[in-house]
């Protein structure tokens, strides 16, 4: 994984509607970045729905939520409709953004790891889990409550 003061590798590709995205275009907000292994398992849509659930606790924190994982846009399109996604989800079929995230796994799926990222671009917090799935969106709040804290004091 990336470690905490590495500036966030920036990369575009496009979401679930094949719309162009690109990370350096959410500069000046936290960016809670969460790679999955695979739309539609077991663990990755409980992940998913974990933050769908939490959506408005992270953006009261100033975060926006972004998925990647590195299956196609249709794909993240019949996932993010099926559960009510509300946030993006950013193919990566060609595994470019897991890679420079040190998050792509051995079998070529995209390992469980969370980054939370700055204003600036920078990584403040990167953590993984293949157990708990669902702890990622409580460990995102509770760092970004955090670091944000920590930031207003200094």
């Amino acid at each position: 994984m990336l470690q905490p003061d590495t500036p966030a590798p920036d990369f575009e590709s496009v979401d679930e509607y094949g719309k162009p995205f690109r990370l350096a275009d959410l500069r000046g907000r936290w960016v809670v970045l969460f790679f999955y292994p695979k739309d539609e398992t077991a663990g990755c849509t409980a992940e998913a729905c974990a933050f769908r659930d939490e959506l408005g606790a992270l953006r009261d924190l100033g975060a926006e939520v972004v998925g990647v994982s590195v299956q196609d846009a249709p794909s993240h399109r019949r996932f993010a409709e099926r559960h009510s996604l509300p946030f993006r989800l950013v193919a990566d079929s060609e595994k470019r953004i897991a890679r420079a995230y040190e998050a792509l796994g051995l079998l070529g799926l995209a390992r469980r790891v969370t980054y939370l990222i700055d204003p600036g671009g920078v990584v403040r917090d990167a953590y993984r889990s293949e157990l708990a799935p669902t702890s990622h969106v409580d460990r995102a709040k509770e760092r970004l409550r955090a670091l944000r804290q920590s930031r207003a004091t200094s």
